[in-house]
């Protein structure tokens, strides 16, 4: 017999026990969990960030406080950006000695925090005109950029990262910081690429956050056409054949279908950055009283790991770690 009544698919969700028995996907274990941290160059202190509510940007001390949270929680690891105190055209804080992702990295280190640092490299934080490289003329130069890419990483390798995240896609960036890594002894030091990163109107509340909006024209030519999933394949595949060790999607909610690409093509842990923009759309949707903020979160994390996201960076981290319950 085929089809009801011999059939009935209710029999499978008639209690909560039978649900949980025939559930698909699992929630993201806490130690699958990446919390984004903005860090600053001061010492004590935290500054709200508006379009993030629940985010400040954090001093050293802060920061600190905020890792010995995520490491109660068993979340895997924290991704660090740096928020200057000054700024230049090369974007030197990214390597400098007493740059703000550097020094956490230390002060994190020092405080015995298990949870892994992984420190976001880019140029875009750092410079006076907020573009993720050396700007010649009107456009970003490529290949002159991949030098200070490299500086940064093996900065924050020397700090104590125990993962970098080149997040500037630039073209040939991951060899040209594994080749600088393993020059300076570092070859143990771990490439989580952003290999899908998108042009997205889903960075806003980043920007803000991190003070990077490029101060002309825009990301269009060295980001991804969001129209586009083919050339992530391909931007996937240069970087594994670079010396990548995790591959990201970027953003998460709009990509699910480049991450289930990704997936069925590479068999490597692949993250997911859910990124400010899905966060802050929900948080003004739940304080309107349009929407339940806990079951969106857990609705759109489950997604994301059912699209098959072994990693999920994510704003709800410390909520995901603490549960968010099932049904």
């Amino acid at each position: 017999m085929s089809g009801f009544p011999a059939v009935r698919m209710r029999r499978l969700r008639r209690s909560p026990a039978i649900r949980a028995l025939v559930r698909e996907t699992d929630p993201f274990p806490p130690a699958r969990l990446v919390l984004p941290a903005f860090v600053t160059g001061e010492k004590a202190g935290r500054r709200p960030i508006k379009s993030l509510p629940g985010f400040d940007r954090l001093s050293r001390k802060a920061f600190v406080e905020e890792a010995k949270e995520a490491d109660r929680l068993g979340i895997g690891a924290m991704l660090l950006f740096g928020i200057p105190d000054r700024k230049d055209a090369e974007g030197s804080c990214a390597w400098a000695n007493d740059g703000p992702v550097p020094s956490a990295i230390r002060a994190m280190k020092e405080a015995g925090v298990k949870t892994l640092a992984i420190a976001d490299i880019c140029l875009c934080e750092y410079t006076d005109h907020g573009h993720c490289g050396l700007v010649e003329g009107d456009r970003v130069a490529n290949d002159s950029t991949l030098r200070l890419l490299s500086r940064a990483a093996v900065a924050c390798a020397k700090a104590g990262a125990d993962l970098v995240a080149p997040s500037d896609m630039m073209d040939g960036r991951v060899r040209a910081i594994r080749t600088a890594l393993d020059a300076a002894g570092f070859a143990e030091t771990g490439i989580l690429a952003y290999a899908a990163k998108y042009a997205s109107a889903f960075y806003g509340p980043f920007r803000d956050a991190a003070g990077s909006a490029p101060a002309f024209g825009d990301r269009l030519g060295y980001q991804m056409n969001p129209a586009n999933v083919r050339e992530a394949m391909r931007e996937m595949a240069l970087d594994l054949d670079e010396g990548a060790d995790i591959l990201m999607v970027k953003p998460a909610l709009a990509y699910l279908d480049v991450l289930r690409a990704a997936r069925e093509r590479f068999d490597v842990p692949l993250a997911a950055y859910s990124v400010s923009g899905e966060y802050a759309m929900v948080k003004a949707a739940a304080k309107a009283g349009f929407l339940d903020e806990r079951a969106a979160a857990r609705e759109i994390l489950t997604s994301i790991r059912r699209a098959g996201a072994d990693i999920a960076i994510t704003y709800w981290a410390k909520e995901a770690a603490r549960g968010f319950g099932g049904r």
